[in-house]
């Protein structure tokens, strides 16, 4: 650990000794994380952007800050940051000082413990204060979803996982689901040994129908609440939205390559009503009920979305599953997952799949969270603390870059 002396509201830098001068004073703080030829470099780049001389960094010059680390930041993220960085401080800005500060207090936290952090809700309650200053308005407002194009072949490997059950709740919600999968199942003769592009597209419409009721229905229960307590949400509700858009765009993928009869349509406004009807009312008595039912819902998609992948690419040459390889996929699929212009059916389930995964992993993880935490998965200071911590790894690796 090393002490250095952080000028407050400082125009110029004494680069010859261990103490940054400012005009108005020094303010002396001890740095856990930077040595000073480090604070030096982040020192001399703030000030170079720092167009009115203020001694201070708005959002606007944030930006410009992180364009000059392209390597480290991209358009979309540079863009992204500056926006949450304005929310944050209320359009506002901060010293060049405390800046440095905040990069050291994230850089000296490095190897905290990730696992133990999201198991504490240390990053998710209100009480904490950001290095930088920043609140979490933005949550409520910014698009908490990701993007759902161009998946990783990682990402697009998804994992059968399953969440066990602990105690009467959980235990509820995974037999219900087992008792309605098994209900499905025989009522329109699944069987995953043998299976047809027929009872793919009618199984998979049909339960997309049912899938975008959930986030739609947390959504409002939760806009509602905010409504009646004038409170914030957390961030909770943007991304429920998406989720139920999301698997809005899986049906609207799907019935381009099937129209589905009158009898089919008025089967799908039955269970929505019924679905519906239920899911609500559980909604409202118990939240984490509710997502986690929906989360091992999501692991019966996954598991059903691996078996129809695994059909289409062991499928014998000629068959109508075989097709799917080499099938286009709807205009829409292309443009929504950004497959390429040679995308496929295939390609597309298994972006589905991708999907499912992600909405599955999401409603176990918020099952569990309390009243008063934030969106786990989208929080803006998190977001801020990893670019503080790429921008110093990315202003410590220049020199050996230019060796």
């Amino acid at each position: 650990m090393r002490n250095f002396s952080v000028s407050a509201n400082s125009a110029a830098a004494d680069i010859a000794t261990d103490t940054i001068v400012g005009e108005k004073g020094t303010i002396t703080k001890t740095l856990k994380a930077l040595d000073m030829s480090v604070v030096r470099q982040i020192k001399a780049e703030l000030m170079e952007v720092d167009a009115n001389s203020d001694g201070r960094i708005n959002a606007e010059e944030l930006k410009k800050l992180l364009h000059k680390h392209s390597s480290a930041f991209t358009d979309e993220e540079v863009l992204e940051i500056g926006e949450l960085f304005y929310a944050g401080k209320a359009g506002g800005s901060i010293t060049l000082d405390n800046f440095i500060e905040a990069v050291d207090y994230v850089a000296s936290h490095e190897e905290d413990n990730e696992e133990r952090k999201m198991l504490d809700g240390e990053h998710f309650k209100g009480n904490d204060r950001h290095p930088l200053g920043v609140g979490r308005c933005s949550m409520e407002y910014m698009n908490a979803g990701k993007s759902h194009g161009h998946y990783t072949e990682e990402e697009l490997d998804v994992k059968l996982t399953h969440v066990e059950p602990k105690g009467i709740r959980d235990n509820l919600a995974f037999n219900a689901v087992k008792a309605m999968r098994f209900i499905f199942d025989t009522a329109t003769g699944w069987k995953n040994d043998s299976i047809s592009t027929r009872q793919i597209l009618n199984r998979v419409i049909y339960l997309e129908t049912v899938a975008a009721v959930p986030g739609m229905v947390a959504a409002i229960v939760r806009h509602f609440r905010s409504l009646r307590t004038m409170q914030r949400d957390g961030g909770l509700l943007q991304m429920f939205l998406e989720e139920a858009n999301n698997e809005r765009m899986h049906l609207l993928t799907f019935v381009r390559m099937k129209d589905p009869s009158t009898l089919f349509r008025a089967a799908v406004i039955g269970g929505q009503f019924g679905f519906g009807t239920i899911f609500l009312m559980a909604y409202i008595i118990s939240p984490q009920f509710c997502h986690r039912f929906v989360g091992y819902i999501e692991e019966e998609a996954c598991s059903t979305y691996t078996k129809i992948i695994d059909a289409i690419e062991t499928a014998p040459e000629g068959s109508e599953l075989a097709q799917w390889r080499h099938e286009s996929a709807p205009k829409i699929a292309i443009s929504y997952w950004k497959l390429g212009t040679d995308g496929t059916v295939l390609d597309m389930i298994k972006a589905v799949r991708a999907d499912e995964a992600e909405h599955r992993d999401v409603n176990h993880l918020v099952s569990g969270l309390e009243e008063g935490q934030f969106n786990p998965l989208y929080d803006p200071q998190a977001k801020l603390d990893t670019m503080l911590l790429k921008y110093v790894k990315d202003i410590m690796e220049k020199p050996q870059r230019s060796q």
